[in-house]
């Protein structure tokens, strides 16, 4: 068996050090993807949430419209049977 010396253990504890490194290195990088994931998933639930806006308010204007609508050939339809000067 080798003999365990300073420089061995020197050497050993210096690639521990870079791995250790290189391993903080990569997760810095997973969390800068990781944050930019999440930005984009916020943008998209924004964007989502202004189209459910938007339907809701063209659902609100399409009720007026069907409204006024059905008044409107009520009204004309009773004009037919009323007498006319």
């Amino acid at each position: 068996m080798a003999d365990v010396t300073n420089e061995l253990m020197y050497e050993l504890m210096k690639r521990v050090q870079a791995d250790i490194s290189d391993i903080k290195i990569g997760q810095r990088d997973l969390k800068a993807e990781v944050n930019a994931m999440r930005g984009a998933m916020i943008s998209l639930h924004q964007d989502m949430h202004n189209i459910h806006t938007a339907l809701a308010r063209h659902d609100l204007r399409l009720d007026r419209i069907e409204t006024r609508l059905e008044l409107r050939e009520l009204s004309e339809a009773q004009a037919r049977f009323e007498p006319h000067p």
